[in-house]
């Protein structure tokens, strides 16, 4: 049976970045995986394919197009199948709410989800909008993770997502630290996952090969295999096709988010 996640986190943390490293990792061990980029800005599949742009389902829908497998399904770096789902025009509509629309699309014209080991969903927003949250309340995924910073904002965001996942009885299954460079940062953050009742699951240090390698449209797995960074995002990959216990997370008080950036 596939491994079906969902990577949360505030808008800008480097989801994207994260999801492109795993399933690119993932990869390389010989895993089939299918990414869905669930943001509007339709940047989850870039760096999997040179820096290509691909159509999003929605735009195409909003066309009145004929969709076809070909039409929203490419291959990226190591055969990883890319699907980006888009959002609504600027200003109309609520983006969350085409992404069931759209996978039951993309369920009835390709094998993309059911033929995947891994199926990573790559979610905006902090689930302060229910839409978002549609593919762990439809049963599209099993494994939620939550990416933060050591910064009071994101994880206030990374608090608001528990928050969600617990109202709805979900259960979680890590924190994911991309670092930003705050003081005390893995400390933080580490802190804050056994408070929710999780575990911090990688440290992603500030790296600007990152960013150079994203600039390129290529992730750090594919343009540069053997640095420190891409070993990372290769241990982050093997613990999340690990089984492990998920527990339905706790929530912290804003009092308590705020004294913990202060350590």
């Amino acid at each position: 049976m596939s491994k079906q996640i969902a990577i949360y986190g505030k808008g800008g943390i480097g989801k994207s970045s994260t999801a492109s490293n795993v399933a690119a990792a993932c990869a390389d061990d010989g895993h089939r995986v299918t990414i869905i980029g669930c943001d509007p800005k339709s940047d989850s599949s870039i760096t999997l394919l040179n820096g290509r742009r691909i159509p999003t389902i929605m735009d195409l829908m909003r066309q009145g197009v004929d969709i076809t497998e070909d039409d929203i399904v490419f291959n990226g770096y190591k055969g990883v199948k890319c699907v980006e789902i888009g959002g609504p025009e600027p200003g109309i509509g609520c983006a969350g709410r085409g992404i069931i629309v759209a996978i039951n699309l993309l369920r009835k014209i390709s094998k993309a989800l059911e033929e995947a080991d891994l199926v990573i969903y790559d979610v905006p927003g902090d689930i302060v909008c229910g839409g978002f949250v549609a593919p762990v309340k439809k049963g599209l995924v099993s494994e939620a993770y939550v990416l933060t910073s050591g910064e009071y904002m994101p994880l206030y965001a990374a608090n608001n997502i528990c928050k969600g996942l617990s109202r709805l009885d979900v259960t979680f299954s890590g924190v994911i630290c991309n670092s930003r460079g705050a003081p005390n940062e893995e400390n933080i953050v580490n802190m804050f996952a056994k408070e929710v009742g999780s575990e911090l699951l990688a440290y992603i240090p500030k790296d600007v090969l990152v960013q150079n390698c994203e600039r390129e449209g290529y992730s750090v797995i594919e343009k540069a295999p053997d640095s420190g960074i891409a070993d990372v995002y290769r241990k982050l990959a093997k613990a999340i096709m690990a089984d492990k216990e998920a527990k339905v997370p706790r929530t912290l008080d804003d009092a308590r988010l705020r004294e913990l950036t202060r350590i």
